[in-house]
């Protein structure tokens, strides 16, 4: 993609302050926020104690004492919740927001011009920069009519999922879930510190980067026709996998490692129905 676009998105906003929230968060998240200066932000995780998935986040460091988690919807509840569960003789406020924002997305630059009362989180797909504005929504609707004077182009909810699906990034609720370990969607690439310390779920992770393997793994799948979320993938007559994502032909799937990108597969809607052949694939490379 060359060009700016933006879209309006749904997104959570958990909010962590008070003077503990910075050793409070570096203790149970996936990433390494001890270097994370007032304005950044970083991708991270919060798995659970035998390393499944909790929340996939976006960690901006607000203030000395504050931050906020972003997610997808839905993840403000599971990440406020699971948080909460840590909340022991610490300094700290956990405040589920997700009801008072809106948001934007932006692909193409990882800062947009937009005024004071909204904040950009940077959010790159890989190589391609991007951000994510957060705001009240008259200020998140303002901001994007301001990117599009200023010659963004605006798509709807349809086309960003498309792009997204395009650039491999799993959805949680869609492509990653409470069953997921970080290594099956790319979760280790950018949102993993193997460094840190101690985090909740790091036991799992690490002996999986060390001396294991997952038995599944996210793919793309590109057809000649539209296939549907929720399909059956087979190979040979046997299941492997099912797609969790799709935008028209191009989709997502959660696949058996042994199916390699390069190969086809067969996806079929229904036991009864046909099925529309597709290649398979490599995401995050």
């Amino acid at each position: 993609m060359t060009s700016t676009v933006v879209a309006r998105i749904d997104r959570d906003l958990v909010v962590v302050s008070g003077p503990d929230a910075t050793s409070f968060l570096q203790s149970l998240v996936s990433q390494d926020l001890d270097p994370v200066a007032v304005g950044e932000a970083v991708h991270a995780l919060l798995l659970e104690p035998r390393g499944k998935l909790v929340a996939d986040l976006r960690a901006a460091r607000v203030a000395d004492d504050e931050w906020w988690c972003v997610g997808e919807p839905g993840v403000g509840e599971v990440l406020a919740t699971g948080l909460s569960r840590f909340k022991i003789r610490v300094k700290v406020d956990i405040d589920d927001r997700s009801g008072q924002v809106a948001a934007a997305a932006v692909r193409g630059t990882d800062a947009p011009d937009v005024p004071a009362d909204v904040r950009a989180i940077p959010v790159a797909w890989g190589s391609e920069l991007g951000a994510e504005l957060i705001g009240s929504p008259e200020a998140i609707g303002a901001a994007a009519g301001a990117l599009v004077e200023q010659g963004a182009s605006e798509v709807d909810a349809d086309a960003y999922e498309a792009l997204r699906i395009e650039a491999g990034v799993p959805r949680q609720f869609y492509d990653i879930d409470e069953t997921t370990i970080a290594q099956e969607a790319y979760l280790d690439r950018d949102a993993v510190s193997f460094t840190k310390g101690c985090f909740v779920g790091q036991e799992l992770v690490c002996r999986i980067d060390t001396r294991g393997h997952v038995n599944r793994l996210l793919r793309r799948l590109r057809a000649d026709v539209p296939v549907e979320r929720g399909s059956a993938v087979e190979v040979d007559g046997k299941a492997v996998g099912t797609v969790t994502s799709s935008a028209g032909a191009v989709a997502l799937a959660m696949l058996r490692r042994e199916v390699e990108p390069g190969g086809s597969v067969l996806v079929r809607k229904g036991a009864s129905e046909g099925g529309v052949t597709a290649r398979v694939e490599a995401i995050g490379d």
